[in-house]
C-alpha cells in the first residue's frame, strides 16, 4: 500500500514541478515580449539564449504532460480491470472505504 502511497504522492510533485514550469515559461515569454524594444548586443544575445531554452523547456513540458496524461490512462485501465475481474471485492473495499469516511467525517462534527 504504502508503494502506491509513495506513486500518488510523485504523480503530485510531478503535477506541481509541471505547473512551476508552466509559470516560468509564461514569466520568461513576458519578460521577452517587455524586452522586445530594448537594443544592444548584450541584450539580443541574451534573449536568443533564453528563447531557445524556452523552446526546450516547451518541448519537455509537453513530453511530460503526455507521459502523466498516458500514466493516468493506464491507470484507470488498470482499475476497470481489476473491478471488472473482482466485482465483489471492488464492492466491500469501497463500502470499507465509505464506513470509514463516514466514521471520520462524524468525528470531526
Amino acid at each position: 500500500m504504502s508503494t502506491k502511497l509513495a506513486g500518488v504522492e510523485g504523480e503530485v510533485s510531478k503535477e506541481r514541478l509541471m505547473q512551476d514550469l508552466r509559470v516560468i515559461v509564461a514569466d520568461a515569454e513576458e519578460l521577452l515580449r517587455a524586452t522586445a524594444g530594448q537594443a544592444g548586443d548584450k541584450v539580443a544575445s541574451a534573449r536568443e539564449r533564453i528563447q531557445e531554452s524556452l523552446d526546450v523547456a516547451r518541448e519537455r513540458l509537453a513530453s511530460a504532460e503526455q507521459a502523466v496524461v498516458e500514466k493516468t490512462r493506464l491507470a484507470a485501465k488498470a482499475t476497470d480491470e481489476y473491478v471488472h475481474e473482482n466485482p465483489w471485492k471492488s464492492i466491500g473495499i469501497a463500502a470499507g472505504a465509505g464506513l470509514l469516511i463516514g466514521m471520520l467525517i462524524s468525528r470531526s462534527r
